[in-house]
């Protein structure tokens, strides 16, 4: 089955409906959305990871922010924070690249570690938008949590 554009959902619903079902129809249903401090802090520390225009290459690894991503099979569409190509003889064709390149979606959230699978959800749903968007198997390289006093990844 597949789902017609106008029918799909944002994958960060996923993380919001895990985390409270609550919160979740008041983002997405209806609409109500009030700013505070933790969701400024969050959005500051999105500015660089969903901007298209900011890619790096370091040696054989190409980082690229803000890649739209859907999947017609699942119904969902949304954002990568980041996501790592790896030139590697085991992954898949990158447009505008030449040889084969792994791929690794990276999520970003702010405040402290869930003891839920919200976030991880998110991610995993990320790299299902990425294997039916590029025909390749996908690993997930990080989920990263900024406090204002560690980062880590929480997947090590």
């Amino acid at each position: 089955m597949e789902y017609d554009e106008d029918d799909f959902l944002m994958i960060s619903g996923i993380q919001h409906f895990s985390f409270c079902p609550r919160q979740w129809a008041l983002i997405h249903i209806d609409q109500v959305w009030d700013e505070n401090m933790k969701t400024m802090e969050g959005n500051i520390i999105h500015e660089n990871c969903h901007n298209p225009d900011f890619i790096e290459k370091r040696g054989e690894i190409l980082i690229s922010r803000g890649i739209r991503i859907a999947s017609r099979t699942l119904g969902v569409t949304g954002q990568c924070d980041v996501v790592e190509f790896h030139r590697d003889d085991g992954g898949g064709r990158l447009y505008g690249h030449n040889g084969l390149w792994l791929s690794f979606p990276i999520e970003y959230k702010r405040g402290k570690t869930k003891d839920i699978n919200a976030d991880r959800l998110q991610l995993c749903c990320q790299a299902m938008c990425l294997e039916e968007m590029l025909g390749v198997s996908i690993y997930i390289k990080g989920l990263y949590i900024i406090t204002k006093h560690i980062e880590g990844n929480l997947l090590s």
